[in-house]
């Protein structure tokens, strides 16, 4: 083991909520008043978007410590209702330092802050889903430019992924995370200056490119840290925290942009950014990540390979998909925008529930072929429904199975991944990986943006192209399934 630094997570929870409740009093205190009383609304937008990028740090932090501390969970309940009452976060920082030494805090290792990083690349990618369509209309868009809006980013995410996964194997990953955290921060602010359709795309390639530098480098550290025959339920723990951001992504930006704007979303997210991207800076700089002298591998063609890669893909042209069509629909239907957030929160929740629950243990012990067609098939039935449900319960219910697919299919393909590689070129594996992820989401919005149909139909092309990979993909691996449940 690396002799890093440690940090309690206790203590690391005190600070944010601290720094929250101060945040708070100086939203309702000042800016509130400058904002109905002297005429100054921007003190509402300012204050409040450094107060969201606290409290999503802080919410965070109650994750960390529920899962590391294992404290009675009426604690983190505690701790979320603080955030919402004035000098509620001092008062529970009172009790909790009186009871510091009965909580047996574990310390608190660098790895959970490339869990946080992954976090924050997939809470960018998931808070643009309900919104960004609808913002480009904002701004003058056609329905055709809109789906281009969507899915540009990842268009040129897949350049960002490339090239990171090129040079993850030969830096090691630390330059990428902190250039990626860095770029990407400041581009989440930039939204503020898209005031037509053709500044908002150029915004979004260049949020892309930069974006796609950090997942290949984050993931490709956990992968390494894997232990052989867990990989499927470790990487349900990193699943939990893409699921995380599933359920706060969507639902805080279809929340705050119909309250305030979708730029103040954006820049909640960058503060959040910015805020890692000085912790990885001084505490991940010469402990986590040292260049290796050996040489890269090349990147051999394995089977499990073929799946891993053709599963993200589907994977995410499912999500470009719904990310496209979904708001139209609830739209269609009649539904308030806020209605798109929480329907996509919704399946997170689900993924996440399986993720940390005993079911995630199925991933090690059944063969990863059968949990990806499993996942696929769940998740081609859900978009099938979507294009024929009408009321507001039935979405509910379908963004439920999707959920679960998501939660079969996203540890599966990892270890594919992992089976067909090794450490020497992971990097440039998961380089691949993720720009078939992003080619995914460019097909799956900006691609049906091009079909001249109604929605109900692009769902059912959605689904026909899942269901095709899903039976496909026993043709395209020639080998034992068992081999890769390990």
């Amino acid at each position: 083991m690396l002799k890093e630094k440690q940090y309690l997570p206790i203590r690391l929870f005190r600070f944010f909520g601290i720094i929250d409740g101060i945040s708070l009093l100086i939203l309702l205190g000042i800016a509130m008043p400058l904002k109905y009383w002297a005429g100054l609304p921007l003190a509402v937008t300012f204050v409040g978007s450094i107060h969201g990028a606290i409290f999503i740090g802080y919410i965070v932090t109650i994750v960390i410590v529920q899962l590391t501390v294992r404290w009675n969970v009426y604690w983190s309940l505690l701790g979320i209702a603080a955030a919402f009452i004035p000098f509620a976060n001092f008062l529970l920082d009172r009790a909790v330092k009186k009871r510091e030494a009965q909580f047996r805090t574990k310390a608190f290792p660098v790895l959970w802050l490339v869990y946080a990083i992954i976090f924050f690349s997939f809470m960018d990618l998931f808070a643009q889903l309900p919104i960004m369509s609808t913002f480009a209309t904002s701004l003058g868009a056609s329905t055709l430019v809109a789906g281009m809006a969507v899915g540009i980013y990842s268009f040129s995410n897949t350049g960002g992924n490339l090239l990171a996964g090129l040079f993850t194997d030969r830096l090691g990953p630390y330059r990428l995370l902190v250039i990626g955290l860095l770029g990407t921060s400041i581009m989440l602010f930039a939204y503020t200056w898209a005031t037509t359709p053709e500044s908002l795309l150029v915004i979004r390639f260049v949020h892309g490119f930069i974006g796609g530098f950090i997942v290949p480098a984050a993931f490709t550290y956990v992968a390494n840290q894997s232990l052989e025959g867990k990989t499927g339920s470790e990487n349900a723990m990193t699943g939990a925290f893409v699921g995380s951001a599933a359920i706060i992504g969507p639902a805080f930006s279809g929340i705050m942009a119909a309250q305030i704007s979708a730029p103040f979303v954006f820049q909640t997210v960058g503060l959040f950014g910015v805020i890692l991207f000085v912790a990885a800076f001084f505490l991940l700089r010469g402990q986590l990540f040292r260049r290796t002298k050996d040489h890269p591998e090349t990147l051999r063609f394995h089977p499990a390979l073929v799946v891993a890669f053709g599963g993200a893909f589907l994977m995410m042209f499912s999500q470009g998909a719904l990310a496209y069509l979904l708001p139209l629909r609830v739209e269609e239907l009649g539904f308030s925008s806020r209605v798109s957030g929480t329907l996509l929160s919704t399946f997170g929740v689900t993924a996440v529930m399986i993720f940390l629950s005993p079911i995630r243990k199925l991933f090690d012990q059944w063969p990863a072929l059968a949990n990806f067609r499993i996942g696929v098939m769940l998740i081609a039935a859900a978009q099938l429904s979507l294009g024929l449900a009408s009321s507001l319960a039935a979405f509910y219910g379908i963004l439920i199975v999707y959920g679960v697919g998501f939660a079969f299919t996203f540890p599966a393909i990892n270890v594919f991944l992992y089976v067909g590689t090794t450490e020497k070129n992971r990097g440039k594996a998961y380089g691949y990986f993720y720009a078939f992820f992003s080619l995914g989401v460019v097909l799956g919005s900006s691609g049906l943006s091009l079909v001249s149909s109604s929605l109900s139909v692009l769902f059912m092309v959605t689904a026909t192209v899942l269901l095709i990979g899903a039976l496909c993909s026993g043709l395209l691996v020639n080998y034992k399934s068992h081999s890769t449940s390990r």
